[in-house]
Parts: structure tokens; C-alpha cells; sequence
């Protein structure tokens, strides 16, 4: 969070009431959306209304002991995050504090109210690195040196966006803190590694591009079935225990994303606990260094404040606009926007606006649209392209998918990837009903599938989805007369859908090697299962018995395909053997 100096802050507001995160104060000179520091303990909040001389305020912490007639101090900014080196490695809370920091002033994993902390660290020096020189005309947005921030990742610094630009007249290599000029002007500006930027504002771009290139998860369900693009923005909607969480991890974890901005937004403190504690000591697959080298948390718990939980996923957000202005692909996981919702309910209701359905706000579409609008593929004022992908968890109570926020949340994303409890009590996982999800993205992705993994990519997958479309029908006549009451044709194809649903749309996220499926793996297990169907529909064709055609030795195998490193090899025998064993047969 942006610090206000000493003689930024004036005392001229008194408090008039308290309602739980919702304090009013009268004669406060401020604007909407300045941060402001409330109560003796200077508790730090935002405007969110102005009426007369009365201004309503969301604080960011407990307002407990809180009174009418303390003071109120206004700062005369907006609620800002500090950019610059230092944010990646870093774990946040929903207005930019760093954790540790505030355990280590406070001695204790206790925080204390009114405790404040910069949002990266302005006292360590690092290591710049010119990409200009004396001379050279910069304008806003342009990169003016580097920084090796981890050994994954490049920190470019760049001209603010709101800068006026100009001749360089003074710039060297050296070691400096963030607050240090690094390139002078010949306007007199002086710009440093750091920046600042209200989160609510979206950094500007020259052009919002259509997205052409997947967003590659690892994952077989959604990469073969639901992709989603660079850039791109998907929900994942499910009921408790339905898998939306380790979903998000194993995106955060596989992705190809250069950089990760995983929002953890109102979930339970355990789950928190366990991205903390797990992904410092995971390696990242793409570069072999530590993941957490290219990903930045924002742990926001379901115990703190609810007010910081509303404005979790705008520092989310903008510090993935930060990255995508310097040129990376950004994916970032917001867990769970349904908590997101939640808070705005809570703090609507206090201000005792009108509701709208069950109890939200009703700008709740409009909030949920200005968050999902920041994603996209954007080519950025210094010529880099650049894209930032939003992957929302959403958490209706009791899977009902018709309430409010997944289905604003519906009219708004591209990609719906529908979690089902039944595949999660069956331990079928990733438990992704693909009966029920979409991807809007498809088509347009198709060319890169193309001509990165397989000419007939496109078909394939739709064979796999019209056998499964098939087996969705027949299943509700097996219900009725039993399996046995089909034609042997229909019995096969059931044999098929099941291999597609065993083999290729399970995955195991604990497996050391089925973690992760590249899409050519993606594509062989595919073509491996089709290249059973072709044979076994000629076995039948040729007067064979369904039972003699399902029973071969070699079918089985199709399931163990996802935890073979070698795979080329193992399905190219395994295809052989399927063809042969079946030809034997007639």
C-alpha cells in the first residue's frame, strides 16, 4: 500500500458513527476513493461516499473501540499499491502489506490494528542495468533499464505511465533502492524503480487484441475440451469439497504464464496456509527454479476484515497490469470472487442501499464486468505486447448455479469450467462436468493447436466430444432397461466414452508425472483411444461379439497411458497391440 507522508495527512474530519467496517465522519475535506486513517489507532480505510458534509468510509481493519468523535485524517489520494522490484516472493494482504513484515514489527503472527508497512521494500538496493543511454528520447511507458529481480524473472523499469517523457540526461549502472533516481530528464523529472498507481484504475494500453494463443494448463479436460486463450478469462463455479481450489493451484502451478498473481479472497485461513506453505517449495517446471521466484500472494482470509476482501482483487489486479505492461503473459487466480461478492453484500447492506437479489448490490454486474474487463491480450504504449488471464473461482452455496454471482459471472467470462460434486464423490478429478462446461475460445484457438501439436487436432476433439455428447444420451436409457437392452454398437460406443472419461479426462494432481500433460500427450491419448474405437467398430462390423471386442488385453492399458514418462513409445506398442489383438478376432 502507497505510504502517505507526514504533511500529506491533515486531521480535519471527526466521526459521527460506526457500523461495523462502515464508518461516517462529518467536515472531512476528501474525495471519492481517497484513503483516509480513521479512530485514535489511525485505521486505514477508503471514501466510497459523499453526501453533504457527511463521508462514508470502509475501513480495512476491525473498528472495534472505534467511537463517534474520534478523528478522522485524510490523505488526499487514492488506495494505491507500490510497483517496483520486490513484489514477486511477496505475500500480501488485500491492501498491499506485506506479512512478514508486519510479523516482524509486531513479534508475533498476531497482526495489530493501525499497523502499516510499505509495499516493497525501500530500504534494499538492486541492481540496474541501462537499456538507455544519455541522449535518447523516452516516453511514458518505455523501458529504461533492468533489474534481475529473481533468477526467473527481469523487472523492467519503465517511464510512468504519466509521465511527460523527454531527453535522457542523466543515467548509470549501479546498485540503488527503489526510491533513488535512476534516469533524469531533461524536463527535470526524475524517474525511480518505483511507482504508483490507484487500484481501481486501469493502467493505460494503445489496443485490446483478440487473443490467438492458449493459456496451456497441463491439464487434459481443459486444454483438450475448454482452452483459454492468453488473455483470456474463465470461472470456475462448484460446491464445497468440489475441487475449485486445488483446480487453481495446479493453473498457478502448470500454466505457462510468465508471471502468477494467485488472490486468495476470503477463502478459509487452512487453505491459505497451504499455498503459503506449499508453493515456496515447489520448483517451477518451466524455468527449474522456485515457483514462488515468478509469483506474487495476496493472502485475504475469511477472518479478516471485510472491507480489505473488497479490494483484494483491484491490487490483484493491478499488479498483474504492472507485469503486462513490461512485455509477460500474467495469470491471475482470484479464490473466490463469491467472498469478493459477499463483502460488497455486507457493506451494501450497511449503507442501507437498496438491494437486489438475494441481498446484493445491485451494481454487483457492473463491479464483476469492471474487474473481468481488465483482462485481455493488449499491445502496451512502449510497443511490448502483453496479457493478462483471469481465472475467478466461485463459491455458490450449495452448488446452486443459478444464484446471482455465477450467473453475472457467466454473462461476463468466456470459459465455464462447471465443477460437479457427483465426479467429486467419485473421485473422478479434475471433477470438470463436461457435459455442462464451455469455452468460447475454441475456434480461435484451433489454428494455434494446429499448428503447434496435430493437423487434425480440431477433429479428434470433436469426435471425443460427440462420443461423449452419445454416452450422456444413452446413459439415461441405461437407466431405464439396463445396459444389456442396447444394441451392440451403443454398448460399444458406452465402452469408448468410458475410456475417454478414465484415461483422458482424469488426472491425478498428486502424480509426480500425470500432474502435467503437454498438449501432444494431450492429443496422443486421444487419437490412442480413437484408434481403439476405429478397430473395435470394424471388429463389429466384421460380426465379432462386444464382449470378445471389450475384453482384449490390450484395452485396459489405454488407462495407464497419464503416468508414462516415455509415452511415445508406450502408445505407438499400445496401438499396435489394440489393432492386432482385434484383427485376430475375425
Amino acid at each position: 500500500m502507497s505510504q502517505a507522508t507526514e504533511s500529506d495527512v491533515r486531521e480535519d474530519g471527526i466521526i459521527e458513527s460506526v457500523s461495523g467496517p462502515v464508518v461516517t465522519a462529518r467536515d472531512l475535506d476528501a474525495r471519492m476513493n481517497d484513503v483516509v486513517y480513521v479512530g485514535s489507532e489511525g485505521l486505514m480505510g477508503e471514501v466510497i461516499e459523499i453526501e453533504g458534509n457527511i463521508t462514508t468510509i470502509q475501513v480495512y481493519e476491525e473498528t472495534s473501540g472505534v467511537s463517534p468523535g474520534q478523528p478522522v485524517e485524510g490523505t488526499g489520494a487514492p488506495l494505491s499499491v507500490d510497483l517496483g522490484p520486490g513484489m514477486l516472493d511477496a505475500i500480501y494482504d488485500g491492501v498491499q502489506r506485506p506479512l512478514d513484515v508486519l510479523e516482524e514489527k509486531m513479534g508475533s503472527a498476531y497482526l495489530d490494528r493501525g499497523v502499516d508497512a510499505p509495499g516493497i521494500d525501500l530500504e534494499k538496493t538492486w541492481e540496474f542495468n541501462p537499456e538507455v543511454e544519455e541522449g535518447d528520447s523516452v516516453e511514458p511507458g518505455d523501458i529504461v533499464g533492468i533489474v534481475p529481480e529473481t533468477p526467473s524473472i527481469d523487472h523492467k523499469v519503465m517511464v510512468p505511465p504519466n509521465s511527460d517523457g523527454g531527453e535522457v540526461t542523466s543515467v548509470e549502472s549501479g546498485n540503488y533502492t527503489v526510491e533513488e533516481t535512476v534516469v533524469e530528464l531533461d524536463s527535470g523529472e526524475e524517474i525511480q524503480m518505483r511507482q504508483e498507481w490507484p487500484v481501481r484504475q486501469q493502467r493505460p494500453s494503445v489496443e485490446k487484441e483478440t487473443p490467438t494463443e492458449p493459456l496451456i494448463s497441463g491439464q487434459r479436460v481443459l486444454d483438450g475440451l475448454f482452452p483459454i486463450a492468453k488473455g483470456g478469462t474463465a470461472a470456475i463455479p462448484g460446491p464445497f469439497g468440489s475441487g475449485k481450489t486445488v483446480t487453481q493451484h495446479q493453473l498457478a502451478k502448470w500454466a505457462d504464464a510468465d508471471i502468477v498473481v494467485y488472490v486468495g479472497c476470503g477463502e478459509r485461513g487452512n487453505e491459505m496456509t497451504e499455498v503459503i506453505e506449499d508453493f515456496p517449495e515447489l520448483e517451477d517446471p518451466i524455468t527449474g527454479n522456485a515457483l514462488m521466484d515468478r509469483t506474487c500472494l495476496i493472502a485475504n482470509t475469511s477472518n479478516m476484515p471485510v472491507a480489505a476482501r473488497e479490494s483484494c482483487v483491484y491490487t490483484g489486479i493491478t499488479i498483474a497490469e504492472y507485469f503486462r505492461d513490461m512485455g509477460y503473459d500474467v495469470a491471475l487466480m482470484a479464490d473466490s470472487t463469491s467472498r469478493w461478492a459477499e463483502a460488497m453484500r455486507e457493506i451494501s447492506s450497511r449503507l442501507e442501499e437498496m438491494p437486489g437479489e438475494e441481498g446484493y448490490p445491485a451494481y454487483l454486474s457492473a463491479r464483476l464486468s469492471e474487474f473481468y474487463e481488465r483482462a485481455g491480450y493488449f499491445q502496451n504504449i512502449n510497443d511490448t505486447e502483453g496479457s493478462v488471464s483471469v481465472i475467478g473461482a466461485v463459491s455458490p452455496p450449495g452448488g446452486d448455479f443459478s444464484e446471482p454471482v455465477t450467473q453475472n459471472t457467466l454473462r461476463i467470462v468466456k470459459t465455464f469450467w462447471a465443477l460437479d460434486a457427483d465426479l467429486a464423490e467419485r473421485r473422478h478429478f479434475p471433477s470438470i462436468n463436461w457435459n455442462e462446461s464451455y469455452s468460447l475460445y475454441r475456434e480461435q484457438l484451433d489454428p494455434w493447436f494446429v499448428e503447434n501439436v496435430r493437423d487434425d487436432w480440431p477433429e479428434t476433439r470433436q469426435w471425443a466430444i460427440d462420443t461423449l455428447d452419445e454416452e450422456a444420451e444413452l446413459q439415461e436409457i441405461v437407466q431405464l432397461v439396463g445396459k444389456d437392452a442396447l444394441p451392440e454398437d451403443q454398448q460399444l460406443t458406452l465402452e469408448i466414452a468410458r475410456y475417454l472419461r478414465e484415461a483422458w479426462l482424469q488426472q491425478n494432481a498428486f502424480h509426480p508425472t500425470d500432474t502435467y500433460c503437454e498438449p501432444e500427450k494431450t492429443y496422443r491419448i486421444m487419437d490412442a483411444i480413437k484408434t481403439y474405437n476405429d478397430a473395435a467398430f470394424e471388429a463389429l462390423d466384421a460380426g465379432v461379439p462386444v464382449e470378445e471386442i471389450t475384453d482384449i488385453d490390450a484395452a485396459p492399458r489405454l488407462n495407464r497411458i497419464g503416468v508414462q514418462e516415455d509415452y511415445n513409445e508406450y502408445i505407438d506398442e499400445l496401438e499396435d497391440d489394440i489393432t492386432s489383438q482385434l484383427r485376430e478376432l475375425y
